[in-house]
């Protein structure tokens, strides 16, 4: 058994889903918990995409990129900068489909904004563990554990 984890652990597209859905799961449970707690759908993203941020850049660095030691302050502010990228486009998604214009997919769920919010958050998560896993590949984790 611990033969079969390390090989799905040492294939880097799996390791990457596995801690890509590990990971929209701290940002949704902590985004829905802000969310219930304030009603604020922007202050929910961005707390949720912040631990999310932080959970992604430890499982990346040290499970599924291998990435030496040293070097990880660099490496941090690289993920941070990509990552506020795609955090960008999670507000700017957020915005429009729930603050602007909620009816786009309240149509479909009896204009019920918790819905229209829980949807939104799931079809932004899709577009954000691709473009994650790319910016990670190209521009953060380069340097192999030696």
């Amino acid at each position: 058994m611990k033969t079969l984890i390390k090989k799905f652990f040492d294939n880097e597209v799996l390791a990457y889903l596995f801690f890509g859905v590990a990971t929209t799961v701290v940002s949704v449970v902590s985004r829905m918990l802000c969310y219930e707690l304030t009603g604020n759908e922007l202050l929910a993203t961005i707390i949720g995409d912040i631990l999310g941020i932080l959970f992604a850049f430890v499982t990346n660095d040290t499970i599924v990129f291998k990435q030496a030691r040293s070097g990880w302050p660099s490496r941090l502010i690289k993920f941070f900068t990509a990552r506020l990228a795609t955090m960008g486009l999670n507000l700017l998604l957020t915005f429009i489909f729930v603050t602007s214009f909620p009816q786009i997919i309240g149509q479909f769920v009896n204009n019920n904004i918790k819905m229209v919010n829980t949807i939104e958050t799931f079809i932004a998560q899709v577009l954000i563990i691709v473009l994650n896993y790319v910016f990670s590949k190209i521009f953060v984790f380069k340097n192999k554990e030696k």
